[in-house]
C-alpha cells in the first residue's frame, strides 16, 4: 500500500495526531453511556461494572498501551506508533460492536484501551516537537480541544439513540471505528519528527561507539527526571482520580443525584463537554503561550473543587447540577490535562519524552483503575458526599502541587529547556559493548 504523496506537516500534521485524544476520549464516553445496559443484557453486577471499567481505555488498558508505547516511540520514532495503534484500536472495537458475550466486551475492551494508551502519551510528544516554541500551548491545546471534543459528540449522539437502547450504544461505537479507520489512512502522510530524527542519529552513533541506552533506568535513576515525575505525577494523576471517574461514572453520579432520565444526564455531559471545549480554545490555547501559567492553571484547579463543593454541600438541584457541570467544564479546558500534555513534553530529553509519559500515563490511569473497580459500590452505599470529598481532597492536591511547582518554560524551545534543566545532554548508562 503506497504512501500518500502529499505530506503532513503544521497544523495539518497537529490535527491529525491530535484525533487520538478525540478516540480516547470517545471511547471512554461511549463505554460510560452503554456500562447499565451491558449490565443489564449480561447480567453484571456493580462489581463487574467496575472491572469493565477498569479494564477499559479509562484505566488499566490504556495504561499497559502507554507502558509499551512510550519507548516504543523513543526507540523507533514516533510515527512507528501511528502506522500499528489504530489498527488494533479498530479490532477492539469491532469486539465490542459485535459482541454477544461478556468476553467479547471485554476483549474489545482491554484491546481499544491498549491501542489508546500507546497512541495518546506519543501524540502530545510529536505535537508539542512540532510546534514552534511561542506557540507549544495552542498546538498542544489542540489536542485537548479532540479529547474535548469526543465526549461532547458522543454524549450527544448517545442523546440521540436513547430510544434504540444497547443497538444504539453499538452505533457509537461503530462511529468511532470509522473515525479511527479515517485518521489511520491520513497519518500515513505524516512526516516523522524532526527532532525525534536528530536524537535517533545520536543514539546510533552513541550505540556504534559501544554506549547502550536503556530508557527506563535512566528515567527512574536521575534526580533530574524523578523530580519531573513525581511533580507531573502530581499534577496530572490526582486530577485524573477525577476527571476519570467523572468520564466512565458520571452519569451514575447525576443518578444517584436524583436526575434518572439518561437523556436529562447526557445534556448534562453535553454542556459540560461543551464548555470544556471553548475553554480549551478561549482560555487555554489563547493565553498558555502569553500569560503566567501557574495563575492559569490555578484559576481552572480552583473551578474544579467549587464544583465538587457545590454537589458535595449544596442542595442538588438541576440548576445546582447545571452550575457543576458549567464550572467543571470550564476547569477541564484551562486545567490540569492540558498543562499537564505540555509540561509533560517539556520537561524530559527527546530521547527519553515518549518513555516518561508512558510512565507517567501508567501510573495515572492504574491510579484510576483501582478507584474504578470500587467506585460504582462506593457510589451505591456511600452516595455522593462520600465519593465527593474522595474528589475534593485530589483536586486540592493537585492544585497545590502544580501551583507552587509549576516550570517556568513559556516561550523556550526544547532544546533550550533541556540545556537549562540538564546542563547538557543527559548521561548515558555506559556498558560494554556485545
Amino acid at each position: 500500500m503506497s504512501t500518500p504523496k502529499l505530506k503532513l506537516g503544521g497544523w495539518k500534521a497537529t490535527i491529525a495526531v491530535s484525533m487520538s485524544n478525540y478516540i480516547e476520549a470517545g471511547s471512554i464516553i461511549a463505554l460510560a453511556t452503554s456500562l447499565t445496559l451491558w449490565q443489564e443484557y449480561f447480567g453484571f453486577t456493580n462489581l463487574v461494572v467496575g472491572l469493565v471499567a477498569a479494564l477499559s481505555a479509562n484505566a488499566f488498558g490504556a495504561a499497559v498501551g502507554a507502558l509499551i508505547g512510550g519507548p516504543l516511540g523513543d526507540r523507533y520514532g514516533r510515527k512507528f506508533i501511528y502506522t500499528y495503534d489504530l489498527i488494533l484500536y479498530m479490532f477492539g472495537t469491532l469486539l465490542v460492536i459485535f459482541a454477544v458475550a461478556p468476553w467479547m466486551l471485554i476483549a474489545g475492551v482491554i484491546l481499544t484501551g491498549i491501542a489508546v494508551g500507546a497512541g495518546v502519551p506519543v501524540a502530545w510528544t510529536y505535537i508539542a516537537e512540532e510546534a514552534p516554541a511561542e506557540h507549544r500551548a495552542k498546538h498542544v491545546g489542540t489536542a485537548q480541544l479532540a479529547w474535548s471534543l469526543g465526549p461532547a459528540l458522543v454524549f450527544l449522539f448517545a442523546t440521540l439513540v436513547v430510544p434504540l437502547g444497547l443497538t444504539g450504544s453499538r452505533i457509537i461505537f461503530a462511529h468511532l471505528f470509522v473515525v479511527a479507520l479515517v485518521t489511520w489512512w491520513i497519518r500515513r502522510g505524516l512526516s516523522e519528527s524532526a527532532t525525534w530524527k536528530k536524537s535517533d542519529e545520536e543514539r546510533r552513533t552513541a550505540e556504534a561507539g559501544g554506549v547502550k541506552r536503556r530508557n527506563y533506568r535512566e528515567l527512574l535513576t536521575s534526580a533530574t527526571n524523578l523530580k519531573a515525575l513525581l511533580f507531573l505525577t502530581g499534577v496530572y494523576a490526582l486530577w485524573n482520580l477525577v476527571a476519570g471517574q467523572m468520564g466512565i461514572f458520571m452519569p451514575r453520579v447525576y443518578e444517584t443525584a436524583g436526575v434518572e432520565s439518561a437523556t436529562q444526564q447526557n445534556l448534562l455531559q453535553v454542556l459540560l463537554w461543551t464548555l470544556t471545549v471553548a475553554a480549551t480554545y478561549f482560555g487555554f490555547m489563547k493565553y498558555g503561550d502569553r500569560v503566567d501559567r501557574r495563575v492559569l492553571y490555578g484559576i481552572g484547579a480552583v473551578l474544579g473543587i467549587i464544583a465538587w463543593l457545590l454537589l458535595v454541600f449544596a442542595h442538588v438541584t438541576m440548576p445546582v447540577l447545571i452550575v457543576f457541570a458549567a464550572l467543571w467544564g470550564i476547569s477541564a479546558g484551562i486545567g490540569a490535562q492540558a498543562f499537564y500534555a505540555l509540561w509533560a513534553a517539556e520537561m524530559f530529553p527527546t530521547r527519553l519524552r515518549a518513555s516518561a509519559q508512558g510512565v507517567l500515563f501508567f501510573v495515572a490511569r492504574i491510579v484510576v483503575g483501582l478507584l474504578s473497580y470500587w467506585f460504582p459500590t462506593l457510589l451505591a452505599e456511600r452516595g455522593v458526599p462520600f465519593v465527593g470529598m474522595i474528589m475534593i481532597g485530589a483536586l486540592v492536591a493537585a492544585m497545590l502541587i502544580g501551583v507552587l511547582w509549576a516550570p517556568n518554560t513559556r516561550g523556550k524551545s526544547l532544546e533550550d529547556i533541556e540545556t537549562e534543566r540538564y546542563g547538557r545532554a543527559p548521561e548515558v548508562i555506559k556498558q560494554d559493548a556485545v
